[in-house]
């Protein structure tokens, strides 16, 4: 975004621009980066540049994200992944949101939990995950995913929302949404030059590096829109972590294919999902509480994850004969369980209660 930040039914159609980019990759991942990526910004075309793809009005697949990257498990093996990581993708942003917090707040172990999760849910369940459903494929694949989702995104999602928010009179809302959405008119026109540059290289086409990401900070408050714009970002916040861990997973692709160029562009393009988009959508709709709050949070989510949603997974890809899914299922299910009682000992230490006691 330059200085910058519902006409659709449910909080989850603002994951499916970012699930229609999952469609159509072959199989194998890679551990996904999480720190922050530098680098000079080349001279980008604001303009459109690029094919038109991604939501349903335009044919994409935005059931379970099957289709040539499916990879070696069942249909519904496959829809559980794509929600887990979509789950997880979401709990490394946040994660990052509640560990900054702490460090405001001078609790620097708590600071470290956070940070520590938030490293193993994507650089351990989030790149299994990715590699199980055969998240990613080829560098060209890639880019076709991400001109498609960004088309979506930038011609419908954002669009919508933006509309949404100004007849609700939340003003801040629809000009976000509408930044939004013009970042990503860019984004998928670089997406498509540099698509060009690769399968035409007699062109003299070059590929872009794409923009430095600004660091918004996300500070503790509480919703400042109304309730129904307020699902509306809490679904393009959601879709914005998926981007974020996609887009790394696509750069370590690029990078292992010796595309450092292509590497950069989707690294970039990963930050700005996350620290500008993100973060400005998380301010609005008051993500982050106190420390002692998002403990509690973190603490109920993990066990929720950890009793009902992963066992479930577990269950239905053995059934399924997913063997090597579920038996990572029951191991995140572990994980999540230790994460929990982790922060409910990070909750004692600060002689704090959950409002239910817990």
């Amino acid at each position: 975004m330059r200085e910058r930040v519902r006409a659709w039914r449910t909080a989850g159609i603002a994951v499916l621009g970012a699930a229609a980019l999952l469609t159509g990759a072959a199989t194998g991942a890679a551990a996904l980066p999480a720190g922050p990526v530098t680098g000079a910004a080349a001279g980008d075309d604001p303009g459109d540049g690029g094919p038109d793809g991604g939501g349903p009005e335009d044919g994409g697949d935005l059931g379970d994200g099957g289709g040539p990257g499916a990879g070696g498990v069942s249909s519904p093996t496959r829809a559980d992944l794509m929600k887990a990581i979509q789950g997880t993708a979401f709990a490394y942003a946040k994660y990052r949101a509640y560990a900054a917090q702490a460090c405001r707040e001078n609790l620097p172990d708590v600071q470290a939990l956070y940070e520590r999760v938030a490293r193993v849910e994507l650089r351990e369940h989030l790149a299994e995950q990715a590699r199980l459903a055969g998240l990613a494929g080829d560098d060209a694949a890639n880019l076709r995913a991400a001109i498609s989702g960004a088309s979506y995104e930038a011609k419908a999602m954002y669009p919508g929302f933006a509309a949404q928010a100004r007849a609700a009179g939340d003003r801040n809302a629809a000009r976000l949404f509408s930044e939004i959405a013009e970042d990503e008119a860019g984004h998928r026109a670089r997406s498509a030059r540099a698509l060009r540059a690769l399968e035409y290289p007699s062109s003299g086409a070059s590929v872009p590096v794409g923009l430095v990401a600004r660091s918004v900070s996300v500070p503790e408050g509480s919703p400042q829109v109304s309730s129904r714009t307020l699902e509306d970002l809490r679904a393009a916040m959601r879709g914005e972590a998926l981007a974020h861990a996609r887009y790394g997973l696509y750069a370590e692709h690029a990078r292992a294919n010796g595309r450092p160029r292509l590497a950069m562009l989707f690294e970039h393009a990963a930050q700005v999902e996350l620290t500008e988009h993100f973060a400005e959508e998380a301010r609005l709709a008051g993500l982050v509480r106190s420390t002692a709050a998002n403990l509690c949070e973190s603490a109920a989510g993990e066990t929720a994850e950890g009793t009902d949603t992963y066992p479930g997974y577990a269950r239905q890809a053995a059934a399924a004969g997913d063997r090597a899914a579920a038996e990572r299922f029951s191991e995140i299910a572990r994980d999540k369980l230790r994460h929990a009682r982790e922060f409910k000992d990070a909750l004692s230490g600060l002689r704090a209660n959950c409002p239910d006691g817990g």
